[in-house]
C-alpha cells in the first residue's frame, strides 16, 4: 500500500546510491516529484531525470552521481515562516549551508536559500546533504 509516493522516491534513491548503483527507477510519478527531482538536479545531487510513460501514473528514471549522504521527508509537513528557516536547519542539515531543505511556498518548490532569497514561508518537504 503507497502511502506517501515522494518518501518512497527517496528512500528509493537513497538506497540505490548507497549501493552504488548508476541509476534507479521510481514509480508512480507526480509533479511534485518532479519538483524535487529537480531542485536536487540544479543543487547537483542527482543527474538527468526522464518522465516515462508506463500507461498507469508513469514512472521516472534517474541518473545518480554520487553526491548524496541523506535524503528524506519531513513527517508531519511543518508551516514555516521566513525568520524560522535556521530552527530546521539544525534539525534536518548536519552543518550551515551544507545541503537543502525543500518546501512548497505561494510560488512553487523550492530549497530553503530561495524562499529566504525572495521573503516566503511554506510547508516543508524534503531535506538533502
Amino acid at each position: 500500500m503507497l502511502l506517501d509516493p515522494l518518501a518512497d522516491a527517496l528512500s528509493t534513491i537513497k538506497n540505490a546510491e548507497s549501493v552504488g548503483k548508476s541509476e534507479c527507477s521510481t514509480k508512480p510519478a507526480s509533479r511534485l516529484i518532479g519538483s524535487v527531482l529537480g531542485i536536487m538536479k540544479d543543487r547537483g545531487y542527482i543527474g538527468e531525470f526522464e518522465f516515462v510513460e508506463d500507461g498507469k501514473a508513469g514512472e521516472f528514471r534517474i541518473e545518480l552521481v554520487g553526491k548524496i549522504n541523506k535524503c528524506g521527508v519531513i513527517k508531519p509537513r511543518q508551516a514555516v515562516k521566513t525568520t524560522e528557516f535556521e530552527k530546521w536547519e539544525k534539525r534536518y542539515l548536519p552543518a550551515h549551508d551544507f545541503g537543502s531543505i525543500i518546501l512548497t511556498t505561494p510560488k512553487g518548490v523550492m530549497t530553503h536559500y530561495e524562499a529566504r532569497e525572495n521573503g516566503l514561508g511554506g510547508q516543508l518537504l524534503a531535506y538533502v546533504y
